[in-house]
């Protein structure tokens, strides 16, 4: 397990404290899970994916992680519809160990973007890892 000081934790991301990032594309939003959420996980084997058109309430989950150590629930960081989901997870799953904000899961519209503000920033993310 890494260190949080050895965690990668972009500047240009926001974060929840179930530790999914959502990051803004255009009108859209990717999420994923942070690195330190695939460092506890280890190896991720299975990732399960909910489909294009699916309409999630912030906090509702949407899908499912399996590890080698555990399944763990996927929640949205906020409200929206997935307009794209990635589909290499289905076939690599290991991507989200490898660069985890490359390895997005879903990309969603938002319905409501001020949302976005409520997340974490970087240091404030920081500050909950290290239990502050």
């Amino acid at each position: 397990m890494k260190e949080i000081s050895e965690l990668n934790l972009p500047e240009d991301v926001r974060y929840t404290k179930d530790h999914e990032w959502a990051k803004v594309s255009g009108d859209t939003v990717k999420i994923g899970i942070s690195d330190y959420a695939q460092d506890q996980l280890g190896d991720i084997v299975f990732v399960e994916l909910p489909a294009v058109g699916d309409s999630f309430e912030e906090g509702d989950e949407f899908g499912t992680l399996e590890s080698v150590k555990a399944v763990s629930e996927l929640y949205a960081p906020i409200s929206g519809e997935v307009v794209a989901v990635n589909e290499d997870l289905e076939d690599a799953p290991e991507l989200l160990n490898q660069d985890p904000y490359k390895g997005w899961i879903v990309e969603i519209k938002p319905s409501d973007s001020s949302q976005l503000e409520a997340l974490y920033d970087r240091e404030t993310y920081l500050g909950v890892l290290k239990g502050e």
